[in-house]
């Protein structure tokens, strides 16, 4: 993993990734690579792989998530954005909620920022209830909150029980860097 200190004015972020169709580890890949190009965006490290059931949408493949750690200078909302164009450029078509996807990309936290608007609420939604999207926020960032609880206490009390390791290489292992 690459670490680095925090640029001047950046803020820790982490962002869950999600996919079910495709080679999930393949399109990870390509989703760090494109997200280290975005200016204002410093990709520091990223979690291993995890396979989950589907939640909301239970009648379609398992997902493979994982997630990555960021240093941004950009405004939550320039950030998803970013990270909704990158989603478009690996062919992620919204056609149903919680549906089938080749890539899902989701800002998990940003700092310790609280928000709440119609298009994006920090911390993401429902992560509380998530261990396929907590477990690899707290392999990134071991002291990271949620609200005001730090979320290792919040992912100890959740069901484990259906997150497997996946063994999809060591995509999480390989230089993150701007081409």
């Amino acid at each position: 993993m690459i670490h680095r200190s925090l640029a001047c004015g950046a803020v820790k972020t982490v962002l869950g990734l999600g996919a079910n169709l495709g080679d999930p580890a393949d399109t990870f890949r390509k989703a760090a690579k494109a997200i280290a190009n975005v200016d204002g965006v410093t990709v520091t490290a990223a979690a291993p792989l995890y396979v989950s059931r589907p939640w909301g949408k239970t009648d379609q493949p398992d997902f493979t998530n994982s997630a990555l750690l960021i240093e941004t200078q950009l405004s939550p909302r320039r950030l998803l954005a970013a990270l909704l164009d990158v989603e478009k450029e690996l062919g992620r078509i919204r056609a149903e909620p919680w549906g089938p996807r080749v890539i899902d990309i989701d800002i998990l936290v940003y700092g310790e920022e609280l928000l709440a608007e119609p298009e994006l609420s920090i911390p993401h939604p429902h992560l509380t209830e998530r261990s396929f999207a907590l477990k690899p926020l707290v392999d990134l960032w071991p002291t990271a909150k949620i609200g005001e609880r730090p979320a290792s206490e919040i992912l100890a009390r959740l069901d484990l029980s259906d997150l497997t390791p996946a063994g999809a290489g060591n995509w999480h292992r390989e230089p993150l860097r701007r081409n």
